[in-house]
């Protein structure tokens, strides 16, 4: 028989009877609510830049943002991060700027990538964030291999993970999951199961009676927490970095949760899945559980609530404008920042580019 999902906050906004909320600091709680709420107008307004033809792509995390932001309220600011592609939450708690994500977005010259990867796929050493890229599953023996390295190196350093209910159907999750039991690697495991793996629902990824069940496989412990709770997601996280930092070893937490929007702006799930199975999830919306309990505790009220929706319209505003002015990057980056001693024959290459470059403007005017 499963076990009953870990829960806090319900979701009417009210703390479940006999649950133990974890001690965080009122100004802690505002400051993770207005860190999901930025998550969620930013891709709202990010869909509609996409669809205007303004970016290429972009890839949110609509009605998950509990699953993404309260991992990484549990760590400490030197344990590292490696995300899948919807954890922009956890950069912004981390301290990522809205203008350097929107410079990404465009691909511009102020982009630390310079434009050579997709938009939502960036990489923050500097906030101990790891690249994200597309293949699904790659970052979790990455993870592990990272944790196992804090542990050599004799750092009390952890490692959260964050993937997919379908990345659990790839070899790199087993692989991952059987090492880390084995060598007790300092690793959380967050698999964020939004039900459904682009067009595959869960039924399909699984016979399983969950998939925090499949951590008994490889010898440690594996929970369910109802994954748009903020509160019960990290406590569990609390609980699993503790016992990580420790020596105890990884845990899995499965946050169950649901994918409201398309996988992507390249998606469209009409084409699969029958939309009045979102209903139901809309009413556990994790951001409105937030805002009604910090309501009822008295650390909230609705004139702060339209204030800061005001200053995140206008902080968005500024900021793209600022990033989508700005140019692309110069076309000997695609040389000069891969070579230290550029080859005759590309550098001859760049040369007839750059006349051809010239002679089209030259053209134009």
């Amino acid at each position: 028989m499963a076990e009953a999902v870990f829960q806090i906050l319900k979701a009417d906004g009210t703390i479940a009877e006999e649950a133990e909320p974890p001690a965080i600091p009122p100004e802690d709680l505002v400051r993770l609510y207005r860190t999901m709420l930025l998550t969620r107008r930013v891709d709202e307004r990010m869909v509609k830049l996409q669809r205007q033809g303004r970016i290429g792509f972009y890839i949110g995390a609509t009605g998950e943002e509990a699953t993404v932001v309260g991992p990484a309220y549990a760590l400490e600011s030197s344990d590292w991060i490696m995300p899948c592609y919807r954890e922009l939450g956890a950069a912004f708690w981390r301290g990522y700027s809205l203008f350097d994500f929107f410079c990404q977005l465009f691909g511009n010259k102020v982009d630390l990538n310079k434009g050579r990867q997709m938009p939502n796929h960036f990489a923050l050493p500097q906030l101990r964030y790891g690249s994200i890229s597309s293949p699904v599953g790659t970052q979790i023996p990455q993870a592990t291999g990272m944790a196992m390295a804090a542990r050599i190196t004799g750092s009390d350093d952890v490692v959260l993970v964050y993937f997919g209910d379908g990345a659990t159907s790839q070899g790199d999750f087993h692989v991952a999951a059987n090492f880390a039991g084995v060598f007790q690697a300092p690793l959380v495991m967050m698999c964020r199961n939004n039900q459904w793996a682009i067009s595959v629902p869960l039924s399909r990824q699984t016979s399983s009676e969950s998939l925090a069940i499949k951590a008994k496989a490889y010898g440690f412990e594996g929970i369910q927490v109802d994954g748009n709770d903020l509160l019960g997601v990290i406590s569990a996280t609390q609980k699993a970095v503790d016992k990580a930092r420790g020596g105890g070893g990884p845990t899995l937490i499965e946050a169950l949760t649901y994918r409201v929007q398309a996988h992507s702006t390249s998606d469209d799930p009409r084409v699969y899945r029958d939309e009045k199975e979102v209903e139901p999830w809309t009413k556990k919306d994790p951001i409105r559980r937030v805002r009604t309990y910090l309501i009822s505790e008295g650390h909230w009220d609705e004139d702060r609530d339209k204030e800061l929706e005001e200053e995140i319209k206008l902080d968005i505003q500024t900021n793209l404008e600022k990033a989508e002015a700005i140019g692309p990057p110069d076309i000997s980056t695609i040389v000069e920042d891969v070579y230290d001693q550029v080859p005759w024959h590309l550098r001859e290459q760049l040369e007839d580019f750059k006349d051809l470059e010239e002679t089209a403007v030259e053209q134009e005017v």
